[in-house]
């Protein structure tokens, strides 16, 4: 057992901010003999109770559950800030020969060193696509598993409309894929996702196989795009006739359920909302990356409207940034504008749980990890609110919890992040 003194955010059952002051973390292992958050509160309330357990004490820092990004792209490190026109264009110059590289195992166990900017940033969960080849799956897990970090990823399933290097074969993949779910799925902090990579990338036999794994192996994640450009779009439903919708599509294939997450969700109507809610399908919603690609907006008016789960994820490389706060600032910017107005105004404890806690619940992890109540798992951040000047000068002045946050949001990147601990 190990614990820290600090000042602790965490979120109560209803998402509503916890703040303590002056707080203490207890870590421990549970009956099973893994890290876990033992106790979280006050330090006056607890310091009895854990007096003999050795107390690491940081004045002046906010220790917080480690971000949760639900949405990113491990094979794309090395295209962030490609320019392009947008999100056709973006794929066929940069991302697909890029990813075209990944059939080779040192390549793909090189680059999957985009860990080290994960934790960097504070980020101790994440929802990450592969490539279309195995290789690249295998040596993502691998880095994960000595890491000790939990992440669920997939071999990417293409079997059209890609260029050579990145298609794949439809009956091949779908054993690949199955292969892989036997032999990564639920060992340590791993879980597998079914992943096509979009509609108009698979066909329909290749969609129905997907559906069929996602059926007969429930416990896995299924992840994929919808409705992130309105070219895409088009594309979609020209491929897809029968179908009400481009996220319909995914409905009709088996894959729209629990632990179903669809990246972007923007150019949605009611009938999508209630479809993502009736069947406990989960948005990740990616604002820096609809920002830099003249994507859209993410309508959270319309999320409130007709409620459905959804978090915050950063989408490198379509993303611009690795760091949540520069997420969630984006995720501020895009609620303000809205589809319709007027927009949402997102509190600053809000865009916090909706990349931790909110996070973990939209994926099907609430109790698990984005979080500091007792039973999750031990990962969280220790974060600096002087860690530059300006936000020294800003975070001194703030007279309340939103502030404090909001002044960290606005102003804070990397450098707040002091420390990241993994499974203490």
């Amino acid at each position: 057992m190990q614990s820290w003194r600090a000042s602790l955010l965490h979120f109560n059952e209803d998402g509503l901010a916890q703040y303590e002051s002056d707080g203490l973390l207890v870590t421990g292992p549970n009956e099973a003999g893994k890290p876990t958050i033992l106790a979280a509160g006050s330090h006056a309330s607890l310091a009895a109770l854990f007096a003999s357990v050795p107390c690491t004490h940081l004045p002046g820092r906010l220790i917080a559950p480690g971000f949760v990004d639900m949405h990113v792209h491990y094979p794309q490190l090395d295209v962030i800030g490609s320019p392009a026109e947008g999100l056709l264009p973006w794929l066929n110059h940069y991302t697909f020969p890029h990813e075209a590289q990944f059939s080779n195992a040192e390549h793909a166990a090189e680059v999957a060193s985009f860990f080290d900017e994960l934790m960097r940033h504070g980020v101790t969960t994440a929802l990450t696509f592969a490539t279309s080849h195995p290789t690249s799956v295998n040596a993502l897990f691998e880095q994960a598993q000595k890491r000790g970090l939990r992440l669920i990823t997939g071999k990417v399933l293409q079997d059209r409309h890609s260029p050579d290097g990145v298609r794949d074969q439809t009956e091949q993949s779908l054993i690949d894929t199955e292969a892989l779910i036997k032999k990564w799925h639920g060992v340590d902090r791993l879980g597998y996702a079914i992943t096509p990579r979009f509609a108009p990338s698979s066909t329909e036999a290749q969609l129905r196989g997907a559906g069929e794994l996602a059926a007969a192996y429930p416990s896995t994640w299924v992840q994929s795009h919808v409705a992130e450009n309105l070219e895409e779009i088009a594309w979609a439903r020209g491929l897809f006739p029968d179908s009400r919708s481009y996220l319909s599509i995914y409905a009709d294939h088996g894959l729209m359920r629990e632990r179903a997450v669809y990246a972007h969700c923007i150019h949605f109507d009611d009938d999508d909302r209630a479809l993502m809610r009736d069947t406990a399908t989960a948005a990740a919603v990616c604002p820096t990356s609809n920002l830099f690609l003249g994507s859209g907006f993410f309508d959270f008016a319309g999320a409130e409207r007709v409620p459905f789960a959804h978090g915050l994820a950063s989408d490198v490389g379509g993303g611009t940034s690795f760091s949540p706060f520069v997420t969630m600032r984006a995720a501020y910017f895009a609620g303000r504008e809205g589809q319709t107005k007027p927009g949402l105004s997102l509190s600053p404890e809000r865009l916090w749980w909706l990349h931790t806690a909110g996070a973990a619940s939209a994926l099907g992890l609430e109790g698990v990890v984005g979080n500091l109540q007792p039973g999750c798992e031990a990962d969280f951040v220790i974060l600096n609110p002087q860690a530059t000047p300006l936000l020294a000068r800003r975070t001194s002045q703030a007279e309340n919890l939103a502030e404090l946050l909001f002044a960290m949001i606005v102003l804070g990147d990397d450098r707040a992040v002091e420390r990241t601990v993994i499974a203490a």
